[in-house]
């Protein structure tokens, strides 16, 4: 998964329901964007939040 020109390789089969995985961005539209491109295609349901962790902006991602 590309976002914002990093790549992120994410072990989809292992991200569990509950879970969560924090992904730093400066355009959280964007992200979120490239984001549902690829758990639409694997048909999961997530939630996104704008968040600051560490002083750092991103999206915190939460599989349901």
């Amino acid at each position: 998964m590309l976002v914002e020109k990093v790549s992120y390789q994410i072990n989809w089969k292992k991200f569990k329901k509950g879970w969560s995985f924090f992904i730093p961005c400066l355009n959280p539209k964007e992200a979120r964007k490239e984001l549902l491109e690829t758990t639409d295609r694997l048909r999961y349901k997530i939630l996104t939040k704008v968040v600051v962790e560490e002083g750092i902006k991103g999206l915190r991602v939460w599989r349901l």
